[in-house]
């Protein structure tokens, strides 16, 4: 991570102040946090790297819950509504519908299962940290 106010690298993730100029970490919009280029003041995202700077280096959803919903919940994308991947979540309980709509034929139900296993491996690699910041990018909070 790097000071927004200078761009120096930080000794650790768990610095609450610069080493070089001060400013305790969070503070400043003239630098990228995440790969330390200056940005542009009021800059939604980065150029460089392309990472969101609102809310960068906050702790964003919890990763227990955000698991937990992919795993019992994920055929419905709740998961994803809650990280705040809309697009992924409404495609997720479309397809569900639909497949449970045409659940008297064979398609629906391996439409439905394909949807529940998808759900379930993002549940999955949400608790282990593959998947590892929501919507925002904000790291997910343990």
């Amino acid at each position: 991570m790097y000071c927004k106010n200078c761009g120096q690298q930080y000794v650790t993730d768990e610095a609450v102040l610069c080493v070089k100029c001060g400013a305790q970490k969070g503070t400043g919009s003239n630098f990228c946090p995440n790969c330390g280029q200056p940005t542009q003041p009021g800059s939604a995202v980065c150029l460089n790297c392309g990472v969101s700077l609102a809310g960068f280096g906050e702790k964003g959803k919890s990763k227990l819950v955000a698991g937990l919903l992919g795993i019992f919940l994920g055929a419905f994308g709740v998961h994803n509504f809650y990280l705040g991947y809309t697009s992924k979540a409404v495609i997720q309980l479309v397809c569900t519908i639909v497949g449970m709509a045409l659940s008297c034929i064979v398609v629906g139900f391996f439409v439905v299962a394909g949807i529940e296993i998808w759900g379930f491996v993002e549940g999955i690699l949400i608790l282990v940290g593959k998947i590892d910041r929501d919507g925002n990018g904000r790291l997910l909070a343990d």
